[in-house]
């Protein structure tokens, strides 16, 4: 029988060791937040439940119970909401609201994401100053030497623990956006770096976690890319099975919410939007056992004093939104421009030619399912008619690398049908997820939506009954004259498309990534949004656009499937 001292010393020993085991180091991390710093949507005019001054909540929260936390953003939020383009763009003159709400949430490290680097090097060179913490990509080099543009990496010590977070970004950003916003920069394979960063900090600092945040997705095989591909988009996956080292790499990029382990590497993914954080927690007490979780934030209110620290900014960028800026005389939908021309797609290619003089316009919906209502037009409404800072380009392509361009944005958006079972559309069915109610089933495209290009300036036929390469007959120029497969013609469309993004000029067109640089023309000096504003506060009434110049045949076949499919995609009926 155990004496009292001999007790006492016993539970002491037992105490120790559950308070050790207790002991833990949250790492917390946002992405994609797109913007949503506060909980009110500037696009659509609606609270939200979900924004970063929810998110300071929840770390308050933990923090106020003692709490070790590392914070940590993993890119993609300087695009989205009007609140940051107001910061980038319009408010330039005082400091930027993302390194302002960065500080002041205490932020310990980010890693910027390809639609910060979007927006241009005076706008994250600019927040790079601002910040008190590091801007990390370890695969964004110099053009001039060997060094990172951004800080590779950090160390963070918690509980007299090293954690080295090393930051990537996809190395796509040139297939995507004009040199001049990631000039002086090339990005590096996200595996290759991996591989060096690694045995460098492992090295140099010997830290006891070593942590990837890498604004890159899950999905190797997006974009007709494979396990192979050099510079993969999506390489967080292939980094975990090929590089050893990490404890855990945080993905995101592609909005996907994670959590699972390849090879000993823990992957979570918060998804988007401060919907959900992702935390890996440190287990001090059981050697190296580290969990993962995804927490919502729905049920979280927005912190009242992050709210007051920055109304001016949300005041501001309110103002901005509200202005109006002209009159829309009956409403728009992308719903149709699924199934062809739609009003909403098509005054996006009146805009472009106007813009541009060009002969024909390439332009797909950027929003899945946006109606612009009829009646007055303010600049919070270009948010949905054009979703991304896209530049304007013209580029000169002849009508063959044309038919071809149009050949492989159909091979996407369409199947060939054979019976009535057939889908018409490239639909897949979305499983594992809430539906609307009375809704059995839900599709969604194959492919992305904003894919899915049409073209105006010429008439033409797709055909459903043919297969895939062979669908698209060019009748004429819409303006009657001939359409010649071997004229050069001056095509206007989105930097986006123009540098490679989406394949079709690539893998459709047949154009190397140095050919398409020949092909620019012109682009635009600024993100097409503003030529919109500037348009629709010159013609300040908009009447019907439409163009009505390509057509799904056989007309009978296409009618039966477009009000099948058409429910299929919205759960409701199609109408007109």
């Amino acid at each position: 029988m155990l004496t009292g001292i001999r007790l006492f010393f016993v539970i002491l020993i037992c105490s120790s060791a559950i308070i050790l085991a207790q002991k833990a180091i949250k790492v917390i991390v946002t992405s994609d937040v797109h913007g949503r710093i506060f909980p009110y949507d500037l696009t659509n005019n609606i609270e939200t439940n979900n924004s970063l001054a929810t998110v300071m909540s929840y770390v308050s929260e933990l923090r106020n119970n003692g709490d070790a936390i590392v914070l940590l953003d993993n890119g993609d939020i300087l695009q989205g909401d009007p609140a940051v383009y107001y910061s980038n763009y319009i408010n330039t003159g005082i400091p930027h609201l993302v390194s302002q709400v960065f500080n002041y949430m205490g932020y310990d490290a980010a890693t910027i994401g390809n639609h910060d680097i979007e927006a241009g090097h005076p706008v994250y060179d600019k927040i790079i100053r601002e910040l008190k913490i590091p801007w990390l990509a370890a695969n964004a080099m110099k053009n001039d030497s060997s060094a990172p543009y951004f800080t590779p990496y950090k160390i963070i010590e918690k509980l007299g623990k090293r954690i080295a977070v090393i930051g990537m970004v996809t190395p796509l950003i040139p297939d995507w956006l004009p040199e001049k916003l990631w000039a002086g920069i090339y990005f590096e394979d996200l595996i290759e770096s991996s591989r060096k960063w690694i045995k460098i900090v492992t090295e140099k600092e010997n830290p006891d976690y070593i942590i990837g945040l890498f604004h890159s997705g899950l999905d190797y095989n997006y974009g007709n890319q494979n396990e192979n591909s050099f510079k993969n988009e999506n390489a967080v996956e292939l980094v975990a099975a090929n590089v050893p080292g990490f404890d855990v790499i945080f993905s995101g990029h592609d909005h996907k919410v994670a959590n699972k382990m390849i090879n000993k590497t823990l992957i979570l993914g918060p998804g988007s939007h401060a919907n959900n954080v992702a935390i890996a927690t440190i287990l001090l007490g059981d050697f190296q056992k580290i969990n993962g979780e995804i927490v919502s934030m729905k049920n979280y209110i927005p912190d009242e004093k992050f709210l007051a620290k920055f109304n001016d900014y949300f005041s501001g960028a309110e103002e901005f939104v509200s202005k109006e800026i002209g009159v829309l005389e009956h409403p728009v939908s992308t719903r149709n421009s699924y199934f062809g021309n739609s009003e909403f797609v098509d005054l996006l290619h009146r805009i472009q030619l106007d813009n541009s003089g060009a002969d024909i316009s390439f332009a797909a919906p950027l929003s899945f399912d946006v109606t612009l209502k009829e009646g007055k037009l303010f600049v919070r409404d270009m948010f949905n008619l054009y979703k991304y800072e896209n530049f304007l380009y013209t580029m000169e392509l002849t009508g063959e690398e044309i038919q071809k361009y149009l050949e492989y944005s159909y091979s996407r958006w369409f199947n060939t049908v054979y019976n009535d079972d057939d889908l018409m559309l490239n639909l897949r069915e979305v499983k594992n997820e809430k539906r609307e109610e009375g809704r059995t089933k839900k599709y969604q495209f194959a492919s992305p939506y904003y894919n899915l290009d049409y073209a105006v300036g010429i008439d033409y036929l797709v055909d459903i009954t043919r297969k895939a390469g062979e669908r698209v007959t060019i009748e004429s120029m819409s303006n009657g004259n001939k359409f010649d497969p071997e004229k050069k013609y001056l095509v206007v469309l989105n930097s986006y498309r123009g540098n490679g993004g989406g394949g079709h000029l690539t893998f459709g067109s047949g154009l190397t990534k140095d050919e398409l640089k020949k092909r620019i023309k012109t682009s635009s000096d600024f993100d097409f949004r503003k030529n919109i504003i500037d348009w629709i506060e010159k013609n300040k009434v908009i009447k019907s656009v439409g163009f009505n110049n390509w057509k799904v045949v056989p007309a009978n076949l296409f009618e039966k499937y477009r009000n099948r499919e058409f429910e299929l995609l919205f759960g409701v009926p199609f109408h007109n």
